[in-house]
């Protein structure tokens, strides 16, 4: 036996089926530029360290995004694409060697100061990749490295 909706209800699901089916018409860019290994700063970590730059940090912070199923549903699609897009601007490990020495040694202590405060990875994208939360010995981890990293500079 079928339910019968009011005629209200029935006409806001029917809007609310139309717009977001239209919705998923305006898909934002996921692309992936290409990675020259040597321009990368994944090449230069330990691999320990990583290892924990790509299972915390390499969604966001390299042309290396893995794109998952709910990138592809309008809303979060563009939720997605645009905080990737923005954590490539901040920082993109991909692109390394195109930061002079002062950015190189900024970024490199944010790398230690943003996870110690807990600011990275951001907690929205915690909610969802459990698996990026950081340890404290990951965070000990990334400094100890960035440290080390920050001394090689010029």
């Amino acid at each position: 036996m079928a339910v019968s909706l009011p005629r209200p209800i029935r006409w806001a699901l029917i809007v609310f089926v139309v717009v977001f089916a239209g919705m998923q018409a305006v898909q934002p860019d996921r692309t992936n530029p290409p990675v020259n290994a040597a321009h990368s700063l994944l090449s230069k970590a330990t691999p320990e360290v990583r290892a924990v730059l790509e299972r915390s940090c390499r969604d966001c912070h390299t042309n290396e995004t893995q794109w998952p199923l709910y990138s592809y549903v309008a809303p979060m699609s563009w939720v997605t694409a645009s905080h990737v897009h923005a954590g490539r601007d901040r920082l993109n490990m991909s692109e390394w060697t195109s930061y002079d020495e002062d950015e190189q040694d900024k970024f490199l202590g944010g790398i230690c100061s943003l996870p110690k405060k807990g600011r990275m990875p951001l907690p929205s994208y915690l909610i969802i990749h459990r698996s990026a939360k950081l340890a404290p010995s990951d965070v000990a981890i990334l400094c100890a490295w960035s440290d080390k990293m920050r001394d090689t500079l010029q």
